[in-house]
C-alpha cells in the first residue's frame, strides 16, 4: 500500500513547498523506494493554460496532454519520473467535475456540499493510479490561512484517517524571519502557522524552515516543542547556491531520515547520492562559460521560462561549462532606432522560444536574421521556429508579406491554423472559433527525421517523441520555397502534413523545432538538442 506525504506552506507563500517536494521524492528514489509527486491548486482556473505567464509562470506541458503548475516540471527533472493529468488537479477542475455529475443526476437528488462531495472528490484524486507505489507525495499549493485552500486541508485531514495513521504524514514548509535589528532570528510566525494548521486538524509531523541564517539548536529546540514535533523532525533549510545542491543539502539536515521515521520505518543505509555530488560537480567546478541570447516576450518573469532556463543549465552540465542567460525583449528590436548588433554580438548563440500573439514577433524574426547573417548558433523553439520561417520566406524566398495568420489576415500564410490531421489515435480535429484550451495541439506526438539531416545526428536516430503546445502550424504549401532558400524541412510527423523541424544544414548550427524540448531535459540526463546547442555556442566562443 502506497504511503502518502501531504506537503503544506505557511507564513507566505514562494518558499519552495514544490522543490523540497522533489528533492524528498529524489532522497526516497535514492533509498530504492518508487514515488509520484502530485499538486493540488487550489485557484478556479481548471488549468494553467489560459493563464497569463506573468500571472503563473510556464505551463508544464504533459505526455498525456496535460497543461499543468511549472512545479511539476521541478517534479520530473528531480525524479525522471513522467507526469500524467492525474498529477495536477484545480478547485476549478473539482468543481467542473462535481458540476457536470449533478446535472446527470450522479447524487440521486441529494444537496451538494463541500463536505463530503468536494472532498471526496480530492480524496479520489489522490488515490487514483497509486498501486505501484511506495510514497505519494501531495503538496497543497498556497499558504494555510487562504480560504481558497480549506477544502484541500480537510480533504487530508480525512485522508490521514481513511489510510490509517502509520500511512501518512504531514510536512510543513514555514518561514524563520531574520530580523537584522535584532540580530535574531524569530519562530512565532512559524508557531502561529502550525497552530492554525492544528486547528484545521492536521498536526505536522515534520517541519522544513526556510531561513536566512542557520537555525541555532536553542530556536530549533524551540520550534520543536511549541509545535509539538521531535527536535529531529524540525529542519533547517538555507538557501543553496544551486536548485541541484537541494537533494543533498537537505539530506545532511536529516530530512529523507525525519520522514522515515516518522513512518515507523528505519532508515538503513545512507542513499545513493552519487547523481547529485556528480551534478554540483560540474555546476560549481566549470571549464568554461559561454553567454545565450534569450529573446522572448515574457522576460520580465523568469519563471515563465522555467524550463527552458533548467534545459540551457542542464546543456552547460553536459558540456561541464556554465551558462550565462541574457533575457532580451523582442521588442527593444522594434523601434526604428534599435541597435541590434549591440545587443547580439556578445551572445555565442541565440534562443528564441515559444509565444502567443504579435507583440514582439518582428523583434525575433530580426533576431533569427541576425542568427543566419553572422552565422551566429541558434535554436528557434515552438514559435521561434516559425518565426524562422517566416524570416526564411521573407529575405531568402523572395515572399515579402510571409507572416502568420496569428497576426491578421494575410496573402503568404506561411504559419496558419491547422484543424485537422492524423495522429497514432487516429484524425484529430480543432475548430478554429473553440475554446482557447481544446484549440491546442498537446502532449506528446512522433516525428520522423531525415536520416541525412543534423538533427537525426544529434538524437541518434530517426523516429523521437516529443511535447507540444501550440495553435498554429509551418504550412507545407510554402516548403519548396523554403527549402530553395536553404531552410530544410528535416523533421516531419508521421503521416507528412506537420512540419516539426527545420535546419539550415550550411550554417554552424541552426535548428528549428515546433516543439518544447525543455519539457523533457533532466540534469542527469540533459535533452540532446540542449546539449548539441551547447556546444555549439562552445565552439562559437572560440571564434570571437
Amino acid at each position: 500500500m502506497a504511503r502518502f506525504i501531504f506537503i503544506t506552506g505557511g507564513v507566505v507563500s514562494s518558499l519552495g513547498k514544490g522543490l523540497m517536494a522533489a528533492s524528498l521524492a529524489a532522497l526516497l528514489q535514492a533509498r530504492g523506494y518508487r514515488v509520484r509527486i502530485r499538486k493540488f491548486d487550489p485557484y478556479l482556473n481548471v488549468d494553467p493554460g489560459t493563464m497569463s505567464p506573468y500571472q503563473h509562470g510556464e505551463v508544464y506541458v504533459t505526455d498525456d496532454g496535460a497543461e499543468t503548475d511549472l512545479d511539476l516540471g521541478h517534479y520530473e527533472r528531480f525524479t525522471g519520473v513522467a507526469s500524467r493529468q492525474s498529477d495536477n488537479v484545480t478547485s476549478g477542475r473539482i468543481y467542473q467535475q462535481i458540476i457536470t455529475r449533478e446535472r446527470r443526476g450522479d447524487y440521486l437528488g441529494a444537496t451538494v456540499q463541500v463536505i463530503p462531495h468536494v472532498t471526496d472528490a480530492i480524496k479520489e484524486f489522490a488515490q487514483a493510479e497509486i498501486d505501484d507505489l511506495d510514497f505519494v507525495l501531495c503538496e497543497i499549493g498556497g499558504t494555510v490561512g487562504d480560504i481558497e485552500s480549506l477544502p484541500f486541508i480537510e480533504a487530508i485531514r480525512q485522508l490521514k484517517n481513511d489510510v490509517g495513521r502509520g500511512n501518512s504524514i504531514s510536512i510543513h514548509v514555514t518561514l524563520v524571519p531574520y530580523i537584522a535589528a535584532a540580530g535574531e532570528l524569530k519562530t512565532k510566525p512559524t508557531q502561529h502557522s502550525v497552530r492554525e494548521l492544528a486547528a484545521l486538524g492536521v498536526q505536522p509531523d515534520v517541519l522544513v524552515c526556510r531561513c536566512e541564517q542557520p537555525l541555532p539548536e536553542s530556536d530549533r529546540a524551540k520550534i520543536a516543542l511549541f509545535c509539538n514535533v521531535p527536535k529531529e523532525a524540525v529542519i533547517p533549510a538555507l538557501d543553496a547556491k544551486s536548485i541541484y545542491a537541494v537533494p543533498v543539502q537537505y539530506h545532511e539536515e536529516g530530512l529523507d531520515i525525519a520522514v522515515l521515521n516518522a513512518f515507523g520505518i528505519a532508515p538503513g543505509g545512507a542513499p545513493d547520492l552519487s547523481r547529485w555530488t556528480d551534478i554540483m560537480d560540474r555546476v560549481t567546478n566549470p571549464e568554461g562559460e559561454v553567454t545565450i541570447g534569450v529573446v522572448g516576450k515574457y522576460v520580465g518573469l523568469q519563471d515563465a521560462y522555467k524550463s527552458l532556463n533548467e534545459a540551457l543549465v542542464h546543456g552547460g552540465i553536459a558540456n561541464k561549462v556554465k551558462v550565462n542567460v541574457q533575457w532580451i525583449d523582442a521588442e527593444l528590436f522594434e523601434a526604428a532606432d534599435s541597435d541590434i548588433a549591440a545587443k547580439l554580438e556578445p551572445m555565442h548563440a541565440i534562443l528564441v522560444p515559444g509565444a502567443f500573439g504579435s507583440r514582439g514577433a518582428e523583434g525575433k524574426i530580426a533576431s533569427v536574421r541576425f542568427a543566419r547573417e553572422r552565422r551566429v548558433p541558434y535554436l528557434g523553439i515552438c514559435f521561434g521556429m516559425q518565426m524562422a520561417c517566416v524570416e526564411g520566406a521573407r529575405d531568402l524566398a523572395g515572399i515579402a508579406e510571409a507572416s502568420s495568420t496569428e497576426f491578421g489576415p494575410t496573402p503568404e500564410p506561411v504559419v496558419g491554423m491547422i484543424t485537422e490531421w492524423m495522429s497514432d489515435a487516429g484524425i484529430e480535429t480543432r475548430e478554429e472559433g473553440g475554446d482557447l484550451g481544446g484549440t491546442m495541439r498537446l502532449g506528446a506526438y512522433e516525428a520522423k527525421l531525415d536520416g541525412n539531416s543534423v538533427v537525426a545526428s544529434i538524437y541518434g536516430g530517426e523516429t523521437i517523441s516529443e511535447r507540444h503546445r501550440h495553435r498554429y502550424e509551418v504550412n507545407t504549401a510554402y516548403r519548396e520555397a523554403l527549402e530553395k532558400g536553404g531552410l530544410v524541412f528535416s523533421g516531419m510527423s508521421p503521416d507528412g502534413m506537420l512540419p516539426e523541424i527545420v535546419e539550415r544544414p550550411d550554417h554552424p548550427w541552426f535548428v528549428g523545432v515546433q516543439f518544447h524540448p525543455e519539457l523533457k531535459s533532466k540534469p542527469f540526463d540533459p535533452h540532446p538538442l540542449f546539449k548539441s546547442f551547447i556546444e555549439a555556442a562552445v565552439r562559437q566562443s572560440r571564434l570571437v
